[in-house]
């Protein structure tokens, strides 16, 4: 066995509390500390953030390189969702979560509504969808990113558990998202929120998912939402997208973990270029409400988010661009230890607010 199968072994034998505890100790130590443990670089003008060394020495010691879990589906679930928990304990302690059933596209479907405490009724509502390439996550993978988003921007937010591949491939997760935005636009009232302020959101596969309901229900001509956060999302591969070959290895999401959930999301032909899947070569994207993307500058899907932003403002979208340029794929999960997590998420849920606002 390679060493770094055993540790990957023995860290799933490690208790997730014990993880936590770790975690929050590497990334509180002072910087200066941190900096000797970390390992600087700088690709492309972008200086690795000190807290992404620090993920990447943890997921070193746990024996993690890369999400795909030797190509082995069931553990590569366990160890997302284990590291979600580790990595984003005590995020937004004050945001109650209960769980309910939502409308997928062939049944319903798992979700969590957070709300923080003291939220009023008729707040704005964010439906969010987890990463995870189409494959991995759940509900808990992504708790913390959700009860931060909640407390920090004063939101409802509504997590929802689509169906993952290999069991149910494309077009399954899409049209669940579709069919669960459709639902949480009809019913947000009776969630406590205003069917007037409702956005989709996700980071990476799940922002894809976010940006196909978007448009999805643009296309349709009723109601949709107002606003979408995209972070880090999957939205079409392009030989111009020159991250996917620069940060290939060593980055915790690599190309082989990004063609490996491909063929296990969209195994047909033709499949990778529908625009259910592939939403940046979509025909149209007029139409789509206010977007903000998110991407980080040590990712390989850092190329194609930026794109997508571009290709919207072309087709008249009110679209931003937000560069983390420190920071690896996945750092929002992270936001219950990571200081300059938290400081990137922070910059977006403002644009988030601005633009869920109430309008006199």
């Amino acid at each position: 066995m390679a060493l770094t199968d055993l540790l990957h072994t023995l860290s799933q034998k490690i208790p997730t509390p014990v993880v936590a505890g770790g975690a929050k100790l590497l990334f509180g130590l002072p910087v200066a500390v941190k900096q000797r443990l970390g390992t600087p670089q700088t690709v492309e003008g972008n200086e690795l953030g000190i807290d992404s060394q620090i993920t990447l020495l943890l997921l070193g010691l746990q024996g993690v390189d890369g999400l795909s879990g030797n190509r082995d589906v069931a553990v590569s679930r366990a160890s997302l969702t284990k590291l979600g928990q580790a990595v984003g304990t005590g995020a937004g302690p004050t945001v109650g979560a209960r769980g309910l059933m939502v409308d997928g596209a062939a049944g319903p479907l798992p979700a969590r509504l957070y709300t923080p405490a003291g939220l009023e009724a008729g707040s704005a509502l964010v439906v969010f969808f987890h990463g995870g390439g189409f494959v991995l996550g759940d509900l808990d993978s992504h708790d913390a990113p959700c009860r931060y988003i909640a407390d920090r921007a004063r939101v409802r937010v509504l997590s929802v558990d689509y169906r993952l591949a290999p069991e149910a491939t494309f077009p399954a997760a899409a049209d669940d998202a579709v069919a669960a935005t459709k639902w949480a636009l009809e019913h947000a009232d009776q969630l406590g929120a205003d069917p007037a302020r409702v956005a989709v959101s996700g980071d990476s596969a799940g922002g894809n998912l976010a940006a196909v309901a978007a448009r999805e229900l643009s296309l349709e001509g009723g109601a949709q939402p107002a606003f979408s956060l995209l972070f880090y999302p999957v939205t079409g591969a392009d030989p111009a997208n020159r991250s996917r070959d620069t940060f290939a290895e060593g980055y915790f999401l690599t190309k082989a973990d990004i063609e490996w959930f491909r063929q296990l999301y969209t195994p047909e032909p033709g499949q990778d270029t529908d625009p259910r899947f592939d939403v940046r070569h979509a025909d149209s994207l007029g139409g789509i409400g206010r977007t903000h993307v998110v991407v980080a500058g040590f990712d390989p899907l850092r190329d194609e988010g930026a794109a997508y932003a571009q290709r919207l403002r072309d087709a008249g979208v009110d679209a931003t661009t937000q560069l983390a340029p420190g920071s690896l794929h996945g750092f929002i999960n992270s936001v219950g230890v990571s200081a300059d997590a938290r400081v990137e998420v922070d910059a977006a849920l403002d644009v988030l607010r601005d633009g869920l606002a109430k309008r006199s």
